[in-house]
């Protein structure tokens, strides 16, 4: 994995800690909580390749929706 997109997959896994410590759940087990974050990288690399946009904002968006659910 190149340098930025393993930043990216660093900020998403603060982004889904943020995420649990707001809503008052317990952190997941630290490999799920990294494999979730790797696959909302992808998915905003899909997203970006498909519609254009910046990943970094689909990835927040992307966190953003995911704690309403």
């Amino acid at each position: 994995m190149g340098f930025i997109k393993e930043q990216q997959v660093k900020l998403a896994l603060r982004l889904l800690a943020w995420r649990y410590e707001k809503a008052g759940q317990p952190l997941p087990e630290p490999a799920d909580l990294q494999r979730h974050a790797r696959e909302l990288v992808d998915d905003a690399h899909r997203i970006a390749r498909e519609r254009g946009g910046n990943v970094l904002s689909i990835l927040k968006q992307m966190v953003s929706d995911a704690r309403r659910r």
